[in-house]
């Protein structure tokens, strides 16, 4: 799922979610926030996209198959849809 940072240094960035706990979520862009590296982030700072929906994405964060660079495709996917 994709969510966009409502606060912090980082406001209006949108980014990956990767994983999900009671209070965090941990975010990837594939450039500054990699998967090894993801964000921490309160959930009460962030805005989940639901209008866009990556099922095979989801699938493959979940079984740990995609990289950085899959990442990267899925934002300017996502930016390339919301400028048109």
């Amino acid at each position: 799922m994709l969510a966009s940072s409502k606060a912090g240094h980082d406001k209006n960035t949108v980014y990956v979610i990767i994983k999900e706990e009671t209070e965090y979520v941990y975010l990837a862009d594939g450039r500054l926030k990699t998967l090894e590296k993801p964000k921490k982030k309160n959930k009460k700072h962030i805005q989940i996209i639901k209008k866009y929906s990556s099922p095979e994405l989801s699938e493959r964060i979940k079984a740990g198959k995609t990289d950085d660079v899959e990442i990267r495709k899925a934002l300017e996917t996502y930016r390339m849809s919301i400028s048109k």
